[in-house]
């Protein structure tokens, strides 16, 4: 085990439109990381250097995806050891499987109607479809008409 306890921690960011709210977001979260007893979710505004503090947190644990992420995030690890030298920034990597995932790209498949089986946990899979169907037929529905028209 690499960490005794792990905070899993959301931005609120005032400069993005989620498609899920902050609520929605940690109650899935919440239900995806309940059977193991030391991961705790939370929500937080401002600089993740303060957050990691006030939880009294070591490291920051990121993921790198792909060669574009490494540079933002080797940024913001320096950024934040300049802020807080004593936090440490942990990278780790995703299994290959997953390195080419992205939530828009997943989200723009759903919203296509596309698969995305396998691609997220089953929650959000069925989170995702609740929240998309309704969109998907509209489009159908737009794009059927259209061609009746042709």
């Amino acid at each position: 085990m690499i960490f005794d306890e792990l905070t899993v921690a959301i931005l609120r960011n005032a400069e993005k439109e989620p498609l899920f709210s902050l609520a929605e977001r940690r109650r899935m979260l919440e239900e995806l990381t309940a059977p193991f007893k030391n991961v705790r979710v939370d929500i937080f505004e401002g600089l993740t250097v303060d957050f990691a503090v006030k939880v009294k947190a070591k490291a920051i644990l990121r993921g790198i995806r792909a060669i574009s992420d490494y540079e933002y995030e080797l940024q913001m690890a320096l950024m934040n050891r300049k802020l807080h030298p004593e936090l440490e920034t942990v990278f780790m990597m995703p299994h290959q499987k997953y390195s080419y995932l992205s939530s828009r790209l997943v989200r723009e498949i759903a919203r296509l109607g596309g698969a995305i089986e396998g691609l997220v946990p089953e929650i959000v899979e069925q989170r995702l479809k609740e929240k998309l169907e309704p969109a998907v037929k509209l489009e159908r529905v737009r794009k059927f008409k259209s061609r009746k028209r042709s």
